[in-house]
């Protein structure tokens, strides 16, 4: 009665249109009251304990940070190093976009972030090589969408923290995935560039360029593994890293690059501030419902609905993985692991499933959610960047959406690609 009350109120009220976060209050307040528990007093002072959260203060400080990157020239080094790098094979510019998106996100945690700033420095050059612009378009979407998984993937903060999952295992578990992810990209991308071009590429590898570009670059290519490295090595937590990225990328662009104009200071905070915010009332919202999760054991029904599955964690894992996937098809990523994540943890617990194995496919098909329609905000993004049709983007996307889902299952068949490698970096 109680998961019917759940769904009834959530659906109802997205279906009349409140936003994301209303209704999950409005949940909150229909449970309470089937409950007959309603107390406004309790329900403000969830809200405010969902908002007073430390390690929720790393969003922010991600979130300003790539503005600070964007702003400050160090996303366009990252560029520059991956261009002279892989840029004179066939296709180099989509090799160049894998690896600026798995750098750029390995610092910003935000897929749309990450694609915003990639398709606005490629997508031009892109354009003028004369690749296709919606495959190309495709291509970048899909390679956003590994920042959500790869440290310090702000959904990875916002799983662990409604979740009480350790952020720090988390990150260390996105790592290995992340980055086959990107082995993934890069060979679909192969495939169609052997198809779309056939001409040997006129650009020539050139030693004396790419050591310039890693001179130039170094100080923007050093901060992943002060971040990562830092927090592997117990000198601060996620929220403290994500600080001195801000810290550290300020410095770059003002005093070393000389390219941040400290008269958009302001406006850059005042943009990391917007979305943070939103994030941040989504997630107190959450709290609220989340802690009625509990109260009402929603998670042990959920359960007794999963039996026939519960005997074996590779069925029950794809089951999850199918629903996961309907349900991104509706709601962005936040959300999704805002309502599902309470739930589905414990749920994984009592079947003997590693809770940070989960969380990391559980974000990864959240990732890979931001690029299907009707909502796929990483493919408005890059829509409106390339200044492409939607539906053209849509048609471009698809290889490489099949890739990552396709990985994503594989990584359900064979848990050990993800666990193993979480032993050696734990």
């Amino acid at each position: 009665m109680t998961v019917a009350t759940f769904l009834i109120a959530l659906l109802g009220a997205m279906a009349l249109g409140a936003p994301i976060a209303f209704s999950l209050l409005i949940c909150a307040v229909a449970m309470m009251v089937q409950m007959n528990m309603f107390d406004a007093g309790i329900l403000a002072q969830n809200l405010m304990e969902g908002a007073n959260n430390y390690p929720l203060m790393a969003v922010p400080f991600f979130m300003l940070t790539g503005e600070l990157m964007n702003a400050g020239g160090l996303s366009q080094r990252i560029v520059d190093v991956a261009d002279a790098l892989v840029g004179h094979v066939r296709g180099g510019l989509g090799y160049v976009g894998v690896i600026a998106c798995v750098i750029v996100g390995s610092i910003s945690g935000s897929a749309v972030a990450d694609t915003a700033a990639v398709a606005a420095l490629l997508i031009p050059m892109m354009r003028n090589a004369k690749y296709n612009v919606p495959t190309s378009a495709g291509l970048i979407a899909a390679s956003g969408c590994i920042a959500p998984v790869i440290p310090p993937g702000i959904p990875l903060v916002i799983l662990g923290v409604t979740t009480g999952l350790s952020i720090t295992k988390l990150f260390l578990a996105g790592i290995f995935p992340g980055l086959m992810m990107a082995v993934v990209l890069a060979v679909t991308w192969w495939i169609v560039a052997r198809k779309e071009f056939r001409d040997a590429p006129k650009q020539h590898f050139d030693l004396a360029r790419l050591l310039k570009a890693l001179r130039d670059g170094v100080w923007a290519l050093v901060l992943p593994f002060v971040i990562i490295g830092g927090m592997k090595a117990g000198v601060f937590t996620p929220t403290e890293a994500a600080s001195v990225a801000v810290y550290y990328s300020f410095i770059a662009g003002a005093f070393i690059y000389r390219e941040l104009d400290l008269r958009k200071l302001p406006f850059l905070a005042l943009a990391a501030l917007k979305t943070s915010s939103c994030i941040m009332f989504l997630v107190a919202c959450a709290m609220v419902s989340a802690w009625l999760i509990t109260v009402a054991d929603i998670p042990s029904q959920v359960v007794a609905m999963l039996a026939p599955f519960m005997g074996s964690p590779i069925l029950l894992m794809f089951v999850i993985m199918l629903i996961v996937i309907v349900v991104g098809t509706a709601l962005d990523i936040t959300p999704t692991i805002l309502i599902l994540g309470p739930i589905l943890v414990p749920v994984v617990k009592q079947a003997g499933i590693d809770p940070i194995y989960f969380g990391v496919l559980f974000i990864m098909n959240n990732a890979i959610g931001l690029l299907t329609p009707p909502v796929g905000t990483v493919l408005n993004v890059v829509a409106g960047v390339s200044k492409e049709k939607l539906d053209n983007v849509v048609k471009g996307v698809w290889p490489f959406l099949l890739a990552e889902t396709l990985l994503m299952f594989v990584l359900v068949l064979f848990p050990a690609l993800v666990l193993v490698p979480m032993k050696w970096l734990s």
